[in-house]
Parts: C-alpha cells; sequence; structure tokens
C-alpha cells in the first residue's frame, strides 16, 4: 500500500501572506488555512459571538485557524492537515507578531470538536483582553469577596495557584493577588464567550489538576462579565442549575 505523501508545511508568514482574511461583524480578523476541523459557517458564528465590547479591545489581532501549528524550537511552521509524525511536536496554538499585528496560530486538528477549538480560541481571546485592558475592578472586587469567603475551586490552573499563593500570607501576597485577579477574569470571560457560542454543560470543564469553582460563585462571575459585555444581536446568556428535558 502507497504511503500517504507528508503534509506540507509553511512558516507563519507565509500563511499571513497567503491566506485570505475575513472580518467578523463584530471587527475581529481572522481566517483559515489548510484542512481544518471547522466548517466555515461554524467559524464565523464562533468569532462573530465575541461582543463588540470585547472585540474592540483586539484591534491588529488577527486569528488563524490552521490544521497543526508545530515547534521546532523557536521556529514555528504551519502544515495543511494533520500529519501523525508533526502532531508530537504540534501545540495548541502560537502567538506570533507579524507585521505589526498579533497573530495566533491556533491548531483545529489537535482538538476532538468545535467545544474544544472554540474555548482553545475564547482562551486567547480572554488574555488579550486582560494584557490590554487589566481586569474590571467591579469585577476583581466581587472575585476577591468569593475568595474571603472560601469559595470552593478555581477556574483553571493558573488562577488557582495564583489564589494559594495570594492567601498564604507570603511577602508577595500582593502581587499573586493582582495575577490571580487577571487570570481569574480571563477565565470568566472565556467561558462566557464559550457559553455564547454553545450550551455548555459545567461538567464538561472539569479538570485534573485543580478543582473547580463551584458552580453558584461561577454564575456570579459571568453575569458580571455579560453586565460589562453584553453579548451581540443573535446571542444569548442564559444560566440554568438543571438541564431542561
Amino acid at each position: 500500500m502507497a504511503q500517504a505523501a507528508p503534509a506540507i508545511t509553511w512558516t507563519p508568514a507565509e500563511v499571513v501572506r497567503q491566506t485570505p482574511v475575513w472580518q467578523a461583524t463584530n471587527g475581529i480578523c481572522y481566517a483559515a488555512a489548510g484542512e481544518v476541523s471547522v466548517p466555515e459557517a461554524e467559524l464565523e458564528r464562533m468569532v462573530a459571538a465575541v461582543p463588540r465590547a470585547v472585540a474592540a479591545a483586539l484591534e491588529r489581532n488577527a486569528y488563524y485557524f490552521v490544521p497543526l501549528a508545530v515547534s521546532h524550537g523557536e521556529d514555528t511552521v504551519i502544515a495543511d492537515r494533520y500529519d501523525v509524525v508533526l502532531s508530537d511536536n504540534a501545540v495548541c496554538h502560537r502567538n506570533l507578531t507579524l507585521g505589526g499585528s498579533q497573530c495566533v496560530f491556533i491548531s483545529t486538528r489537535l482538538m476532538d470538536d468545535k467545544f474544544s477549538v472554540a474555548f482553545e480560541f475564547y482562551i486567547n481571546v480572554g488574555h488579550a483582553l486582560v494584557e490590554r485592558a487589566g481586569a474590571s475592578e467591579a469585577f476583581a472586587d466581587l472575585a476577591w469577596r468569593q475568595v474571603e469567603a472560601g469559595a470552593r475551586g478555581e477556574t483553571s490552573l493558573d488562577a488557582w495557584e495564583a489564589r494559594k499563593a495570594a492567601t498564604g500570607g507570603g511577602l508577595d501576597a500582593e502581587k499573586y493577588k493582582t495575577e490571580y485577579l487577571a487570570a481569574a477574569f480571563s477565565d470568566a470571560i472565556s467561558i462566557y464567550l464559550l457559553s455564547l457560542y454553545l450550551d455548555v454543560d459545567y461538567h464538561d470543564l472539569r479538570e485534573r489538576d485543580y478543582p473547580l469553582l463551584a458552580p453558584n460563585p461561577l454564575a456570579e462571575r459571568l453575569r458580571k462579565v455579560a453586565e460589562l459585555f453584553p453579548p451581540n444581536p443573535g446571542f444569548e446568556f442564559e444560566i440554568y442549575y438543571k438541564r431542561r428535558g
């Protein structure tokens, strides 16, 4: 049996130069190159779910949905399709500054479904927003009140570790508190955006490395994010405590 030809690889700069970029209704620039795992219509809705108030902070950011972003030390190449050999060195995403823009390459073929691809995209959006604008004071007040009340769990490993350091009584507690609030805000934005695009079952967010934030505190955080960044027309945000039949 003839062996399949190896995947073609491009440099990130070649992908940027050769791939048409679309602009969603909210202003976010994005593109798809190669055999990606998510249909074009789904990508369009995935990107359009980002509220305009969030998208406004992502100027000069562009998101490239590709099969695989492969790391070779300090160099990155983009594969035109899934390749089992290249997948060993593939990363979920790679952020690169090209031509004055922040380009984020998301490996769609490392993930099982549109839930995973969307969450990876929204995690990057959340981080980018917080890096540029910082954590909302209203959100920070809410999250820290929950910490002081002993809310169980957290929303990411970064938030979990920073929270432990911030409440451990060390000399750097204030620094870790700032890091914690930024991580918690970024996490809440990401989960909120995912819930605008898909119906999210809370249990789908479970992790092995840390306990997830209890449902009620998470709901409070998501409602606060929704106040700060209302959904675009055509999208809605609701929280249900029991799955509908």
